[in-house]
């Protein structure tokens, strides 16, 4: 190397540290978007819809690339490795409220499947399904809500014209249109669900919870301060 080329590289000095660690973050930043935006995303339970299967404090993580991320700003979807199906724990965003939020849930009714429940006992397809991750906390509370009133536009055609009064364990038989879902929460007396406010469009369905990371309890009983908020033996487990 000449004495000149040497004393040019020495000109310039080291590159900026503050510039690096610019680079550094911007680049940091785009990976997080496009993970969080298309691949996974965490949610923290604050409702009670879903236990025992999911508790307040629960944290999960969210496949959204199962289906296939919605493309945002459009009504497109990236191409997924998997569909919906019966079973699946859910995350939809909800538009009944007064603003979109995101709920979850677990998908019960497909396109073209008949529902109905019978005194808290869940029909799909005129057989009777095997739940073990359903919790009843009010079995007494069996009553009517007006905003059950849609499903009279879905009834099967040999009840159509009958009148017709739904109640929280007693409703049906409905038929599930084409591409919709019906969703319901695993604690039954306690969920506002597909029974009260109808079906879910395929697009509002962001992806499939999958996993716990972590669990907290704000109201334990006993122990220290911290640790006994923890529930260590959640942490880590798979959904079903």
């Amino acid at each position: 190397m000449t004495q000149q080329a040497a004393e040019s590289e020495s000109s310039h000095g080291p590159p900026s540290t503050a510039l690096e660690w610019l680079k550094s973050g911007a680049i940091g930043f785009v990976v997080f978007i496009v993970v969080r935006t298309f691949l996974i995303q965490t949610f923290t339970i604050v409702s009670g819809s879903m236990e025992q299967t999911l508790l307040v404090g629960d944290f999960l993580v969210l496949n959204k690339a199962a289906y296939g991320a919605t493309i945002p700003g459009t009504q497109g979807r990236l191409p997924g490795y998997d569909v919906p199906g019966r079973g699946d724990v859910i995350v939809f965003v909800g538009y009944h409220e007064e603003k979109p939020l995101d709920l979850v849930k677990r998908l019960i009714g497909m396109p073209g499947d008949t529902l109905y429940m019978k005194d808290a006992a869940l029909y799909r397809n005129s057989e009777k399904l095997d739940e073990p991750y359903v919790e009843h906390v009010d079995p007494t509370g069996d009553g009517g809500h007006p905003g059950m009133s849609w499903q009279a536009d879905f009834l099967v055609d040999s009840i159509a014209d009958r009148p017709y009064y739904p109640l929280r364990d007693n409703w049906g038989p409905i038929v599930v249109p084409a591409d919709k879902y019906f969703v319901l929460g695993d604690n039954r007396d306690e969920s506002l669900d597909s029974r009260y406010w109808g079906f879910i469009n395929p697009i509002q369905v962001k992806g499939r919870a999958v996993a716990l990371y972590f669990s907290y309890d704000n109201m334990p009983e006993e122990g220290p301060p911290f640790l006994r908020r923890v529930r260590w033996n959640r942490i880590g487990d798979r959904l079903k």
